[in-house]
């Protein structure tokens, strides 16, 4: 992870967001939703803006925060997005709605784990973003490879998850303890896997990287 004195550095850079964006980051913070940090998502959408995908699968909607950022800074794309607590999809949709991001926005409720037929109906997907659950990662992963482009691209977030999968140091709360090491192993797999290539960027929370090579192993 960098410094807070680089990170600091480094926001300073990040271009300015509008007020509707801005509005979503302190509900956010307010009422204690995790949404991608800034530099982790302003990273991802340079990615994408490079990628140019069509059509995105997001696993783990919260508030409509990363799905609205994507859909501007991607006006061609659409992007299917799941959420299963009724508060946040419910406050996903008003934001959606707000943002006028709707005709490129649908929000799928349910459980990732549970809704996958729901999900097909708009595949395949250029690109899959995994927020939600981290502790079923790589359930996640596997379930909706299925549903991936050739050359297709999976970003995962929270792969650092705070610095705590690369510290030595035991953790007490026995709850973080068991996601740390369902993260570490998750990485461990992710890199290990032939027919993806893969880079875990230690930013903002961690963010991994993982392209299909699109080639028969």
């Amino acid at each position: 992870m960098i410094s807070k004195e680089v990170a600091h550095y480094l926001e300073q850079f990040i271009p300015e967001r509008d007020e509707q964006i801005k509005e979503i980051e302190r509900y956010a913070e307010q009422h204690h939703i995790p949404i991608m940090e800034i530099a982790g998502i302003e990273t991802m959408l340079q990615l994408l803006k490079i990628a140019k995908p069509k059509r995105i699968l997001e696993i783990g909607a919260a508030i409509g925060y990363s799905a609205i950022r994507m859909a501007k800074a991607l006006p061609d794309a659409n992007i299917v997005t799941i959420e299963r607590d009724q508060g946040r999809y419910e406050r996903a949709l008003f934001y959606i709605n707000k943002t006028g991001t709707s005709e490129q926005i649908r929000v799928i409720f349910g459980d990732a784990l549970n809704v996958y037929n729901d999900v097909a109906k708009y595949a395949p997907f250029d690109v899959i973003f995994i927020d939600a659950a981290k502790g079923q990662y790589q359930r996640f992963f596997q379930m909706y490879e299925p549903l991936l482009q050739e050359s297709g691209m999976i970003i995962t977030d929270n792969v650092l998850f705070k610095g705590l999968v690369a510290t030595e140091e035991p953790v007490e709360n026995k709850r973080i303890r068991q996601l740390v090491s369902k993260i570490r192993r998750y990485n461990e797999w992710l890199i290990g896997r032939s027919d993806y290539e893969t880079v875990i960027l230690p930013i903002g929370d961690g963010i991994a990287i993982s392209r299909k090579r699109g080639e028969k192993q």
